[in-house]
């Protein structure tokens, strides 16, 4: 019982972390497309960009609902935790995904889509701005008493690296979205958006650059984690990584490839994953709760393995069915071959 209640907690931390990654992925190219809409220089062009996501998006959405679901019921302290320390930025993401949904089907119907347009974009940059906070938050620390329960004030979540993190998260969603745009689109959309994702794609580097020198100065417990040996190889070798795809990224666009700007940003998003992942782990909550203290009783984790076992082959599957089925280039508004 003792192997269980220490191995299942890394398990459900593995598994969360999947649903995290594959929300950030699919849904992260959905808010930076978002984003993008509103400098669309057309509304042809808006809704090119539009018609891009229309049959995708709400399945995109769906990996966030099982890891919100998977850490209520895996980790409920650290969900309770978490909610009441981040309840702003939360809403704030809650907020931009109903101004989103809104505007993407009023728009259809409307015959003067200005507002639609508009609350489109500002839905996706307020669902990508909470997520951000949320995550600055999270990794800042939060304040909880000896049972783990928060005892921090309202706004703990808005510090100069929070909103470093978040500015750099908004950044990164329009470079995905960007160089998915380059995949799907042709012609001048398409040169547009190698811009974008040039411009992006720097802009995130300067960011990755400023948390990764501020998070070992400021936080004490990643300073600790990043310099013991033999983690400084690991963690040495991961800026260097990152660097190297950044380059590869960049000159994928500068030679107009199609498909492969969006492996690279795929693969750099991934290693941000690992790197946040080295770092936090144990932690579900850095510094205060461990996934041991957290975790649910090892009983009703094997009852969730069995269910989301059987529910994660589905959930892929039907996710790459959609883009197998959804594939080609976007013209006028419809699917080219």
């Amino acid at each position: 019982m003792e192997t269980l209640s220490y191995f299942l907690p890394q398990v459900w931390f593995g598994i969360l972390a999947l649903f995290l990654f594959l929300y950030v992925m699919l849904d992260g190219f959905d808010l930076g497309v978002g984003i993008l809409s509103v400098t669309a220089s057309s509304e042809e062009r808006r809704s090119i960009l539009m018609t891009s996501l229309s049959n995708i998006w709400d399945a995109n959405e769906t990996w966030l609902v099982l890891m919100g679901g998977g850490l209520f019921g895996a980790f409920p302290l650290a969900y309770g935790t978490i909610l009441n320390a981040l309840y702003i930025p939360i809403l704030l993401m809650v907020f931009g995904f109903i101004f989103r949904a809104v505007a993407f089907e009023f728009r259809e119907q409307a015959t003067r889509k200005f507002f639609w347009n508009y609350a489109f974009g500002a839905g996706s940059f307020l669902a990508a701005l909470g997520q951000g906070f949320s995550l600055g938050g999270v990794l800042a620390g939060i304040k909880v008493d000896a049972a783990g329960h928060f005892i921090g004030g309202t706004w703990d979540w808005l510090t100069w690296q929070s909103i470093v993190v978040a500015l750099t998260l908004i950044q990164g969603y329009v470079l995905i979205g960007s160089t998915y745009l380059i995949w799907k689109t042709t012609g001048e959309l398409q040169e547009t958006h190698y811009k974008t994702a040039r411009l992006a794609a720097i802009t995130t580097l300067i960011g990755a650059i400023l948390i990764t020198i501020a998070t070992p100065i400021f936080y004490e417990y990643a300073r600790e984690r990043l310099f013991q040996q033999p983690q400084i190889y690991i963690f040495s070798l991961i800026p260097v990584l990152g660097v190297v795809l950044i380059g590869l990224l960049l000159r994928s666009l500068g030679r107009k490839e199609e498909r492969s700007p969006i492996v690279w940003t795929i693969l750099l998003f991934l290693l941000t994953f690992i790197g946040l992942a080295l770092v936090v782990f144990p932690y579900i909550i850095p510094t205060e709760i461990t996934i041991y203290e957290a975790a649910a009783d090892p009983s009703s984790l094997v009852v969730m393995i069995i269910f989301i076992g059987a529910l994660i082959p589905v959930m892929l599957f039907y996710n790459i069915y959609q883009y197998v089925v959804f594939r080609g280039k976007i013209t006028g508004g419809t699917y080219g071959e």
